[in-house]
């Protein structure tokens, strides 16, 4: 081939490239995606620390019998009840006690007979007491007379006493407000004294014993707010109200004695997991969604003035509903590819929406 023919061909082939350019870089911006960017959010989050342990009574009251050898008459309450300090629980069969009671009080009526006769014998004597009517013997008789009367009839009324308290213990009364969890009574049973007939959460309040690990007992303190998951994920909000004062030896945990509200009434008995809330200090969070989890390592992709997609490892660690903490690899003023990170890849070419980043923005600032 001639020089001049080889000339003319590169200088043709030159200029075929130089126009594919800008069709070769309209075709990968075409291919890019499309993607919202918003910068990270500053938040103030409390460190909270896990913990799990049983739903338990706050107090449990045992509830028996005071009185020997009486039956059941009348059962009022079952296991659910929710009964106030001196409400009626169980009736025992009283007519016995009725009798002893009216033999009591005629024997107190007899015993102030008695008094009465041997006051007014005594008083003769005191009369004529040094005059010679009566020996000295005679007179310290009716003294004494007088004074056995007057035991006799003290002795008369704390008996009488007893026989009112014992037909009072006939109706068994419950001790305090509170929730029946189990019954033992039964209609026609005779009972003996301290027989228990049934068990109550009082004041229906029941804690949870959160068992935390040792390193955080210098942290957890009265008042602190704890949070439980119950059964279908429901949240239940307390109070820490004591914290023990020792540590298992054989777990190396100790237990922080959570107070639940009344009315949220968890069942007892349960086994779960939740959280105790310690100071509240500064986090940088990014939406759940800007997380891709590749080789079990977190990272987000950030985007650059050239709308560059830029994969960056982060280390996460508080969450919080649909935020996630990031603890190192991103600043405030980074921009971060909100959502669809799981379909780029490094140094790809990305769309921003304005409006989707102003919109992002707003929302970072509630």
């Amino acid at each position: 081939m001639r020089p001049t023919t080889l000339l003319l061909a590169l200088f043709v082939s030159v200029n075929l490239a130089s126009a594919a350019e800008p069709v070769l870089g309209q075709q990968n911006k075409a291919a890019a995606l499309t993607v919202a960017v918003a910068h990270p959010a500053e938040r103030r989050w409390p460190e909270t620390v896990p913990a799990s342990g049983w739903l338990k009574p706050w107090h449990e009251a045992v509830i028996a019998a005071e009185t020997d050898s009486l039956r059941v008459t009348a059962v009022l309450v079952d296991v659910g009840s929710v009964v106030s300090k001196g409400q009626p629980l169980v009736r025992l069969a009283d007519e016995t006690v009725r009798a002893e009671l009216r033999s009591q009080e005629a024997a107190l009526a007899s015993a102030r007979a008695d008094l009465a006769k041997a006051t007014a014998n005594a008083d003769r004597a005191r009369k004529v007491q040094g005059s010679g009517v009566l020996s000295d013997e005679k007179i310290n008789e009716y003294l004494i007379a007088e004074q056995t009367a007057m035991a006799g009839v003290e002795s008369a009324e704390a008996l009488l006493e007893s026989q009112k308290i014992k037909l009072a213990k006939a109706t068994i009364l419950a001790v305090d407000d509170g929730l029946i969890t189990s019954r033992s009574a039964q209609l026609g049973a005779v009972v003996s004294s301290g027989t228990e007939l049934f068990r109550m959460i009082r004041q229906q309040r029941v804690e949870w014993q959160a068992e935390v690990s040792a390193r955080y007992l210098p942290r957890i303190r009265q008042g602190l707010t704890a949070t439980i998951v119950g059964p279908g994920d429901r949240r239940v909000k307390g109070t820490v109200r004591l914290v023990a004062p020792t540590v298992s030896t054989d777990t190396g945990r100790a237990l922080a004695y959570v107070a639940l509200p009344a009315a949220a009434r968890p069942p007892i008995g349960l086994y779960v997991t939740g959280q105790i809330e310690l100071e509240t200090t500064a986090a940088l969070t990014v939406p759940e969604t800007a997380l891709v989890l590749r080789d079990g390592i977190a990272y987000v992709f950030t985007v650059d003035a050239d709308n560059r997609a830029s994969r960056v490892r982060v280390e996460t660690g508080r969450r919080n509903g649909s935020e996630v903490e990031i603890l190192s690899g991103l600043n405030r003023s980074t921009g971060v590819v909100m959502t669809g990170g799981a379909f780029l890849s490094d140094k790809s070419f990305v769309r921003v929406t304005g409006d989707a980043l102003v919109q992002l923005e707003k929302g970072e600032s509630r």
